[in-house]
């Protein structure tokens, strides 16, 4: 099971990542933002492409759900962490952070 401390040394990891404070949540970000950890440490949002996150939904529903507004709409999924083996966890972010690296991408 995942949890906020692993959650972030997993995120820190990731070549370049800096943290800073969005909003009430702890943003993860290289060029872009690639996920955000909730305030209670619960949950975090991660950035995938629209089809990454239909995947992700479908086959680990438990883990992952679509954000229910505009975000969620482009790829924002948040990640269940409590359900989250630090495999899953790792996998996630190593995905999300790709996209944050990479060139922008149409949403």
């Amino acid at each position: 099971m995942a949890d906020a401390k692993s959650f972030v040394a997993a995120a820190m990891a990731l070549s370049g990542t800096v943290s800073a404070p969005h909003f009430d949540r702890t943003a993860f970000k290289v060029k872009r933002t690639f996920a955000t950890l909730a305030a209670d440490g619960l949950s975090a949002n991660l950035a995938f492409t629209p089809d990454e996150q239909e995947l992700k939904c479908a086959v680990a529903s438990q883990i992952f759900q679509r954000i229910d507004n505009k975000w969620g709409l482009q790829g924002w999924t948040t990640m269940w962490l409590s359900e989250a083996s630090d495999e899953d966890v790792a996998v996630a972010l190593a995905m999300a952070y790709a996209h944050a690296i990479g060139p922008a991408r149409k949403r």
